[in-house]
């Protein structure tokens, strides 16, 4: 008998996986964690009914997520991630030998030790001596940071339940305060295809665009995401992420990847129309709101010199 798992998308729509069979199910604090083997994308991690990432399409968000940022910012030294128990960026992070510390604040000490288990290569970046992992809320050590990192990746999974603090006005604008004077936010945006998914994409990008003078949006391709389609945010204080990337510089380095590469890098930042239209109309949001109340005249007075 074939056994499947099938995660909703929307109402009309799942993903369905042919299931060898489960090799781990367990309850944390937090939630509900489950491993399963399937023969087209081998190990998956499921949180609370919900893919997180597979043995076949990991690459793709750890890469890009990791390597944007530091192709741009000229001088890392400091990165903190918030979730990342499952190893995957600090895998990728620590392939920067410029990276003096790697911080992970991650509340579920069980989805690492599963993820240690199940997934060891990439739990193998959670022993790089550069790392350190935090067991707490991350909204939380954010309150107690300032000027302190040159990145901070936000890895937490979705807007909902316990990671629900993280995709607040509050944890932007800590982010802000945690960054040094140059920092750079990475941060998943999610899916914006379907109607159930469009309005926390919106509001992520209110959200960001009123904590950072420069914040952009960028996508790949991971085809266990809904609709196979996932956005990433790019926020910064001081860089622009294609007028700033150091394109020569990032491949001299000669790092292997499976996704990215340096013209990608620019080509991601190049949007559909609809999700063009989507950021415009709530960066239109902020732009009326801060007129309003700052100004009292045409907003594109002050934004026209920002990068877009």
């Amino acid at each position: 008998m074939d056994l499947w798992f099938s995660e909703v998308h929307t109402p009309d729509v799942k993903l369905s996986l042919r299931t060898a069979k489960q090799l781990y199910a367990g309850k944390s604090e937090w939630q509900d964690i489950e491993v399963l083997d399937t023969p087209a994308f081998g190990k998956i991690l499921i949180l609370n009914g919900h893919v997180l990432f597979s043995d076949a399409d990991d690459f793709v968000y750890n890469e890009m997520t990791v390597h944007v940022p530091m192709a741009v910012h000229p001088n890392p030294k400091k990165v903190l991630v918030i979730g990342g128990g499952d190893g995957g960026v600090a895998q990728v992070l620590t392939l920067y030998p410029e990276l003096e510390q790697i911080d992970i604040v991650e509340p579920d000490e069980m989805l690492v030790e599963v993820c240690r288990e199940y997934f060891p290569d990439f739990a193998a970046g959670l022993d790089d001596p550069r790392v350190t992992i935090y067991y707490q809320n991350g909204l939380r050590f954010l309150r107690n940071c300032e000027d302190d990192y040159d990145i901070i990746i936000n890895d937490a999974t979705d807007p909902f339940g316990h990671t629900e603090g993280l995709f607040t006005k509050e944890f932007y604008g800590n982010s802000y305060r945690a960054l040094k004077e140059d920092g750079i936010m990475i941060y998943q945006h999610g899916s914006p295809f379907f109607d159930e998914d469009e309005s926390a994409c919106r509001s992520m990008h209110r959200k960001v665009n009123q904590a950072f003078p420069i914040s952009r949006v960028y996508q790949a391709h991971i085809p266990t995401s809904p609709a196979g389609y996932w956005l990433f945010g790019f926020a910064s204080k001081k860089y622009h992420p294609v007028k700033d990337f150091d394109k020569e510089g990032w491949k001299k380095r000669q790092l292997f990847t499976e996704y990215y590469t340096a013209n990608l890098h620019v080509g991601a930042f190049m949007l559909p129309k609809y999700v063009e239209d989507i950021l415009e109309e709530e960066e239109g949001k902020n732009e009326s709101f801060i007129s309003y109340w700052m100004w009292g005249r045409c907003p594109s007075c002050y934004f026209k010199d920002l990068p877009r």
